[in-house]
């Protein structure tokens, strides 16, 4: 770790300065999501040097696309795996201490059509609340049909007994992932979006020595020592494994799950609804989320694992069907602001093919005859588990001397309690203020990206300058969220959104024209036509 006194560097150059040191760092971590996040922290909170490479973005897979909950796994109990929910459960009430500002406490409500619903539901969701112990986040309660339908504004009153009332932990999952890269370079650590590992180097016994990586945005390649490196790729850990051993039986089994983002107005209360059976077996959220309501999730196997994959139109009917059911105003396609698919990385058996809503959500840790650390599996909210899991498992394999964890404590960058979910800004924590200053020394930014949406042009610039975005995607997609909530208005936002990067970059026009024809190619699959 780092032992100077200096403010950390979040710009990209003073980051890149690192890969030309000749050292050999105790940890390489490959990916960029929230599984390598958590394995990069953990080593840093040991004292270990530490070096993370993502190929693209920050969270730009799989970590940005979930359902927003920090929850230990209603379902999970109702399988009976109990060891899960109460690790989960553990991990939920860690998050909502050490970054407050981005993790909350959420009440769901269950509905009750049948007659013994009521009883059915508090007596599963009481064993929840006694599994989370101390970190739990309030009592399960049961309400009246009228509480329910006050509380919820939308919901179909015909046939309802009352509602079971639970809490959970909602949260911005992108977000987190930039204070975590934030945190891991305040450690010390040296944490790059967009190199890319296209090789891993071994010693004259065949053990992986290290990585070769490629700068995606000039074409620097570097070879880089690491005593320990960590295949932390989500569902791109295969991709890894056939750079260690080519012809490798495939880890992981991919599962899409779509979300829709609607207008707030269909769910106008506080409370999330949580509908407890699907037609697939499965739950379905409706959680509010930045002001808009978000219906999910779906589990569809696919073949193979892409970037930006795509929903499938009876993934998106088959979520307003079933919302409809139970919403008296029921959402139409029409009325959907934004859709986005994200990718599971299952760590499914390596026999048979049972659906993926049975494959365990558990994390797995493979070690390769070479010594290639691979972590599969997991969840956002065990993403600090996960990475002491495996930091463990390196030093158990020799790799690294033994030294303990720090993570279950350490407090994410931006850790700041609020109660002012008015103010948009309230996501930045302890960087509002400072992006408040932006703004009182330079008003322009305070002005509005789009008419008609609440971000502000400060946002870009403090984007560029203190939380490593590189492109308009990630801006628009992982910084200030708005394709993920308004797809048609971040295409809207995006020229303005380049022209102030370009600024801050350095870029000329046609950086711009390129910037511009990438994200509407991306875009356009948010949008629901």
């Amino acid at each position: 770790m780092s032992s100077s006194s200096t403010p950390p560097s979040f710009t990209r150059p003073d980051l890149l300065r690192q890969l030309n040191q000749p050292i050999e760092w105790d940890l390489i971590i490959i990916g960029g999501g929230a599984t390598g996040l958590g394995v990069a922290l953990d080593g840093l909170s040991r004292g270990y040097r530490t070096l993370l490479l993502e190929k693209a973005d920050f969270a730009k897979g799989t970590s940005s696309r979930a359902t927003k909950l920090v929850h230990g796994g209603v379902r999970y109990l109702a399988q009976g795996d109990l060891g899960l929910v109460r690790e989960a459960l553990h991990e939920r009430g860690l998050l909502l201490q050490n970054a407050p500002h981005l993790c909350q406490n959420q009440s769901f409500i269950i509905p009750n059509y049948e007659w013994w619903g009521g009883a059915f539901y508090i007596l599963g969701l009481k064993a929840y609340d006694l599994l989370a112990g101390r970190l739990s986040l309030g009592p399960t309660t049961h309400i009246g049909k009228a509480e329910a339908l006050g509380r919820l504004g939308n919901l179909r009153p015909a046939g309802l007994y009352g509602g079971v009332v639970y809490h959970d932990g909602q949260f911005d999952d992108a977000r987190l992932a930039i204070n975590l890269a934030q945190t891991g370079i305040e450690l010390g650590g040296t944490l790059l979006n967009y190199v890319a590992v296209r090789g891993l180097l071994k010693d004259a016994h065949g053990q992986i020595a290290g990585v070769q990586a490629t700068d995606q945005e000039t074409g620097q390649s570097y070879e880089l020592r690491g005593k320990a490196v960590v295949n932390a790729t989500g569902i791109f850990v295969d991709e890894i494994l056939q750079l260690d051993a080519p012809g490798s039986p495939r880890l992981v089994r991919p599962s899409q799950g779509v979300h829709l983002v609607v207008d707030k107005s269909f769910l106008p209360g506080h409370d999330a609804l949580m509908i407890p059976k699907t037609d697939d077996g499965r739950v379905l959220f409706a959680v509010p989320w930045h002001g808009r309501l978000i219906l999910g999730t779906t589990d569809t196997p696919v073949p193979e694992s892409s970037e930006e994959p795509q929903a499938l139109d009876e993934e998106i009917d088959f979520i307003l069907r079933t919302a409809g059911r139970y919403l008296a105003r029921p959402p139409q396609r029409h009325d959907v602001r934004s859709v986005f698919a994200g990718l599971r990385p299952l760590a499914a058996p390596q026999a048979g093919n049972g659906p993926t809503k049975e494959l365990s959500r558990s994390h797995k840790i493979l070690v390769s005859p070479a010594g290639l650390v691979t972590i599969t599996g997991g969840k956002w909210t065990t993403y600090r588990r996960m990475g002491e899991d495996t930091v463990d498992r390196i030093i158990a394999l020799g790799k690294l001397p033994p030294a303990p964890s720090q993570t279950a404590r350490l407090r994410i960058h931006g850790a700041q309690a609020t109660t002012d979910y008015g103010n948009h800004l309230y996501v930045y924590g302890s960087d509002q203020a400072a992006l408040q200053q932006l703004i009182a020394t330079a008003p322009a930014l305070g002005e509005k990206l789009d008419p008609q949406l609440e971000f502000v042009r400060a946002e870009v610039v403090w984007a560029a300058r203190h939380e490593m975005a590189r492109t308009v995607e990630d801006v628009l997609a992982r910084r200030v969220r708005v394709l993920f909530l308004d797809a048609a208005a971040a295409i809207r936002m995006a020229p303005t959104v380049a022209a102030l990067l370009a600024g801050e970059l350095g870029h000329d026009v046609s950086w711009q024209q390129q910037q511009l024809a990438n994200f509407e190619r991306v875009a356009r699959h948010y949008l629901l036509r």
